[in-house]
């Protein structure tokens, strides 16, 4: 069974930080790319950052870069996304997916490129 896990998520103060974890069963877990997508209460899901099966490759939407990192340990099957700095606006459900497309993970950025997504954990950023 093909499965993704997100944990991590809770209540934080503005600026403060937060790491998310995607753990991943089922699939062999180097061949896929991994994205972190986020969706707030009445908006549509968005795009957050990607990263390729090697971890050598990364890409950020412009609101998030400098402050949110993207991360996998490919032993622990695991994926992580580093989020510093928070801002109210990143209050969302935070969704973990796993693409099998072997394309550049910069053009990865609709939630249509990947097949597999974990159940969301909720962000709740407090000013």
């Amino acid at each position: 069974q093909v499965q993704l896990v997100e944990s991590g998520g809770r209540l934080v103060q503005a600026g403060g930080s937060l790491r998310l974890s995607c753990t991943a069963s089922g699939l062999s877990f180097t061949t896929y790319n991994l994205g972190w997508f986020r969706q707030a209460p009445g908006k549509e899901r968005e795009f957050v950052a990607a990263i390729s099966g090697s971890g050598r490759s990364t890409y950020y939407t412009d609101s998030v870069k400098g402050r949110f990192t993207i991360s996998r340990d490919n032993a622990k099957n695991t994926a992580y996304l580093q989020m510093n700095m928070l801002k109210t606006d990143d209050t969302a459900v935070y969704y973990c997916a796993a693409s099998g497309r072997m394309r550049a993970v910069s053009t990865l950025t609709r939630w249509a490129d990947y097949s597999v997504w974990g159940q969301g954990t909720q962000v709740t950023v407090s000013s």
